[in-house]
């Protein structure tokens, strides 16, 4: 009889977010490999694909949080993210995955309250864990010099597995929206509006050139936000910035095909998806040099080592004139090394790392 294997995919309840997207690509990387498991999905049941294995859905239900379903069937629990308020305590025998976003409330100013709190609750999930998944070297290297403030199995497996995207199979999109930015030359910026995200700064770099600035955000810090609009109106760039929200994946393929470029000056970022998708569609793509973003980019990616107006724009111009000499063949290069962090090859890293807790 096949083991079973119980999946957390409680944030589908926020569809539009990265972890959402994640364990979309987990479900379907899965129901296109042959498995020795049978596979069970938490979350809410109208937010979960359909698949083909018509795995079994348990449909979340707000109330879980205080009293929790019998998973006494399971083998294995894998609670994708390390801030779920599900599945705290396993059972005798049962084994436990938990991947490992990011410890950004020990980076971002969080007060004391916060960090206390957010500690906590990644205690809770990881403390029984067998196997720590973290979704980039340097979230691996980050958890590694903080594990002392939390208190773990002494056998605990930590390694890393990157994020698996679903890429589209085509990179034509069409479009029902009218944007006034269509046709003209804009820099892309895709995450919530939010300090550690650090969008400001591409307010700077436009001020030094003739290029549109488009964002698409899914939320936003309230205060950042003000700020953010308010530095607009300083730099009198009304015109030439554009907030789009709350976009689905098709236009979203659309507004990365119709870029001149993707720029993603972050903090902090466990992992970074949207630099990835800008990849795929063979787009030049301007990181910071912060945290995980290196191994995203690569060497293929333009790194601005500072966030002054001059140097992003010194740094933008060559890298455009680098990416104009050869195109194609640049182009094709950032496509191959998107398909990299692909789905299936995610599943299958997944799928090893049960089969070897539970031999």
């Amino acid at each position: 009889m096949k083991q079973k294997i119980l999946i957390d995919a409680e944030r589908l309840k926020y569809p539009k977010s990265g972890i959402a997207n994640v364990c979309i690509s987990l479900i379907k990387g899965l129901d296109e490999k042959s498995s020795d498991f049978d596979y069970t999905f938490y979350g809410p049941k109208k937010n979960l694909p359909i698949t083909k294995k018509n795995f079994k859905i348990i449909n979340w239900k707000f109330w879980q949080k205080k009293i929790p379903f019998n998973t006494g069937s399971f083998s294995l629990i894998h609670t994708t993210h390390q801030l779920s308020d599900y599945f705290h305590s396993i059972k005798k025998g049962q084994k436990k995955v938990v991947t490992l976003h990011d410890l950004n409330f020990l980076h971002d100013n969080s007060s004391d309250q916060k960090v206390k709190k957010s500690t906590k609750l990644v205690q809770k999930n990881i403390g029984n864990a067998d196997a720590l998944v973290c979704i980039s070297e340097f979230v691996k290297e980050d958890f590694l010099k903080n594990k002392a403030i939390f208190k773990l199995k002494d056998s605990v497996k930590v390694k890393v597995i990157y994020n698996g995207l679903t890429f589209p199979e085509t990179t034509e999109f069409r479009s029902e929206q009218k944007y006034s930015f269509i046709g003209r030359k804009y820099i892309l910026n895709i995450g919530v509006l939010f300090p550690k995200k650090n969008q400001e700064v591409l307010l700077d770099l436009i001020s030094k050139n003739d290029r549109d600035l488009v964002l698409v955000t899914s939320s936003a810090k309230s205060a950042y936000k003000e700020r953010f609009l308010e530095k607009i109106k300083t730099l009198g760039l009304e015109n030439r910035v554009h907030i789009v929200e709350n976009v689905d994946n098709n236009e979203k393929y659309y507004l990365l095909q119709h870029c001149e470029s993707y720029c993603h000056p972050s903090l902090a970022e466990g992992f970074g998806i949207p630099p990835v998708e800008a990849m795929y569609f063979g787009k030049p793509v301007f990181l910071s040099k912060l945290t995980s973003l290196p191994e995203i980019g690569g060497n293929l990616a333009f790194y601005f080592d500072d966030f002054s107006a001059e140097h992003m724009q010194q740094i933008y111009a060559s890298g455009m004139q680098a990416y104009g000499s050869k195109t194609n063949e640049y182009a094709s290069q950032l496509k191959e090394r998107a398909l990299k962090f692909g789905y299936l090859e995610m599943a299958d890293a997944y799928e090893n790392l049960y089969r070897e807790l539970l031999n």
